[in-house]
């Protein structure tokens, strides 16, 4: 079993699962550095007992060299000479064998000791240090934030707010450090791989993934740091963090610092004692089942940001203390039985823009055309990436109908890079992303299949002039792997899995014409509605129902995919249960209808609002 990823997210939450974790990568480095450490010691003993072997076959080699045999009479016979010369003759080859042992035990040091030594002191060193410095930040922090947190609610708001910026700046601090903490132990875990196997077998491809994984995590780390509320993964349907809880004793009541995690579908509660300085728990899980949840008044306790909360199975009001304004208001929003307001993807622009449709493999046979014509043979094909002004330039006039006509990809106005750029662009936002290729090709929707084809089929022609563009298949594999197989969201085991994505490229650019060919195109039926569970969404994606114009147009390959039907006929009344959804009666029409990211829904406009609709509420017109 490998090491579990480190999520650059979890370093927010800093939960006791998190901790664990990375517990886990300081025993396994603590391991390793042990094990080089026994590795140079037996290795130097090694070369001091191949010099002591050495030495003792050149004296071996010297003793039968010097002894002379005595013939007996005035002459020697043939067979005498012959016993005599051998002697030499072995003595003088095993000169020769220690005299390449010799430079073998000269080289060891530079081949095996010291890059051993180098890894042990410079990269096993570096994480140690970046440790201490995680560990000081994690004791600071701590500290600063609970002298925070007792500070009373009736002092100047001035203070307060001065307080309030100064636990952010240092809270804001330790996020950093544990980012590069973690991203430091993930790089001294890739290094290992490579810098602890090159002296033992060096091959050129570990150096291309050891640097193409490090910068990926790297990136991924740099946007955390600057975007850390879009790159965080929250459940919609859990809340995690710490809390302090109000224990009331004899005579006093203290507050005691728990890792609390909250799941709003049973209303389960869980709170385990955690203490973040030592990274050890402190006695066994408590669960209990939410009543209600009521924000506690600021004039009826002596604390900031607390509220309290009943149980169902647990007597009494328990008084909890958020870490924040902002922290205790998701709490509340979490506890109080309301979902999550679900908000379009904030790439729905990009997702509209790049549809399916007639328009769009136009657009694409065009973008390719330009390519195969006039840059096929130039260097780093699909690898170079455009100016992104210019690439979102380029695709809004070739997707607009009105512009699309006017667009001249002959003329030096678009570069290459440019139009390779789009094409990636294009296939990075589409609302079905392949994300099944590596499974089962021929269930991909019919209109995938053909997009997957129609850039197979062009990627194996850049491939056969990889002599010129130097883009083989396996350079092609690294480019476009991340693009079409890369999930929505970025974390560091998606980054860990990019290996893989590659790969499945590979094997559809060599094989795309036996395993594209041998797909076969089922159409599915939509689902049909039901009375007792109206909201349950079907699985396709998309379903149009059966017509002959569906029919006729999947019956040649070459042929281009129908343009979706924009309208759509409501078939049932349907109230909205989120601002993200329409409420309708039944014969509504819909407008610019198209497929939603989620399974089972659509999204279209209705009274110049757009929001998402059930895909078995409704019928194409």
């Amino acid at each position: 079993m490998g090491l579990p990823a480190l999520e650059f997210s979890d370093c927010y939450v800093d939960s006791p699962q998190f901790r664990e974790r990375l517990k886990s990568h300081e025993l396994e480095l603590e391991k390793t550095n042990k094990f080089i450490k026994e590795l140079i010691k037996d290795g130097k003993a090694l070369i001091q007992a191949l010099k002591n072997l050495s030495t003792a076959k050149r004296k071996f080699a010297e003793s039968l060299n010097e002894f002379k045999f005595q013939c007996i009479g005035d002459a020697e016979t043939d067979d005498e000479i012959c016993i005599a010369k051998s002697l030499q003759e072995f003595a003088g080859v095993l000169q020769n064998l220690e005299d390449e042992r010799t430079r073998m035990i000269e080289n060891a040091n530079d081949v095996l000791i010291s890059p051993l030594e180098r890894f042990r002191k410079e990269q096993i060193g570096a994480a140690k240090e970046a440790k201490k410095k995680y560990d000081k930040e994690t004791e600071k922090y701590c500290t600063v934030l609970e002298k925070h947190l007792s500070l009373s609610a009736k002092k100047k708001e001035a203070h307060l707010h001065e307080a309030d910026n100064q636990v952010d700046i240092v809270r804001q601090h330790f996020y950093e450090v544990s980012l590069e903490y973690v991203f430091k132990v993930q790089e001294v875990q890739e290094r290992k791989m490579f810098e602890f196997v090159e002296p033992v077998k060096l091959q050129h491809i570990f150096i291309i993934l050891k640097s193409f994984t490090r910068s990926e995590v790297e990136c991924l780390m740099k946007k955390m740091k600057e975007n850390p509320h879009e790159h965080k993964s929250i459940s919609p349907n859990t809340m995690e963090g710490y809390l302090f809880v109000q224990e009331k004793r004899s005579f006093v009541s203290t507050w005691v610092k728990y890792y609390c995690i909250y799941h709003r579908e049973p209303k389960r509660m869980t709170m385990m004692l955690f203490d973040q300085k030592s990274g050890a728990k402190n006695g066994d899980e408590e669960s209990f089942t939410l009543k209600s949840c009521t924000r506690r008044k600021t004039d009826s306790i002596e604390k900031r940001f607390c509220f309290d909360i009943e149980a169902v199975d647990r007597p009494g009001v328990i008084t909890m203390q958020a870490l924040s304004e902002e922290d205790r208001r998701l709490w509340m929003e979490a506890m109080d039985g309301r979902e999550p307001v679900y908000t379009l993807n904030r790439d729905s622009q990009n997702e509209a823009m790049a549809q399916l449709d007639v328009i769009g493999f136009n657009v694409v046979k065009k973008f390719i055309y330009a390519i195969e014509t006039r840059g096929i043979d130039e260097q780093g094909l699909y690898r170079i990436v455009g100016v992104s002004s210019r690439v979102q330039k380029l695709l809004s006039l070739a997707m607009d109908p009105k512009t699309c006509a006017d667009v001249e990809l002959d003329s030096t106005e678009w570069e290459i890079k440019t139009i390779t750029s789009a094409i990636k662009h294009y296939l990075r936002y589409q609302s079905a992303r392949v994300a099944e290729i590596h499974s089962i090709v021929h269930r991909l929707p019919e209109k995938n299949r053909q997009m997957l084809e129609l850039l197979m089929k062009h990627l194996a022609k850049v491939a056969s002039h990889h002599q010129q563009n130097l883009m083989t298949v396996a350079n092609l594999g690294v480019v476009f792997g991340p693009t079409l197989l890369r999930p929505q969201e970025e974390t560091v085991a998606a980054i860990m899995d990019i290996k893989f994505q590659n790969i499945v490229i590979e094997i559809l650019i060599e094989n795309h014409e036996r395993v594209l060919c041998a797909c076969v195109c089922v159409c599915r039926s939509p689902a049909s509605p039901s009375p007792t569970s109206p909201r349950s969404p079907s699985w396709p994606m998309f379903s149009a129902p059966s017509s002959p114009q569906l029919a006729s147009s999947t019956s040649s390959e070459s042929s281009p995919v129908s343009p979706p039907l924009r309208k759509a006929r409501a078939l049932y009344a349907c109230k909205a249960e989120h601002d993200s959804e329409l409420s309708f009666i039944a014969g509504t029409i819909f407008e610019n209808v198209h497929p939603s990211r989620e399974p089972g829904w659509l999204e279209g406009t209705l009274d110049g609002k757009t929001g998402l609709i059930p895909e078995n509420y409704v019928e194409f017109v």
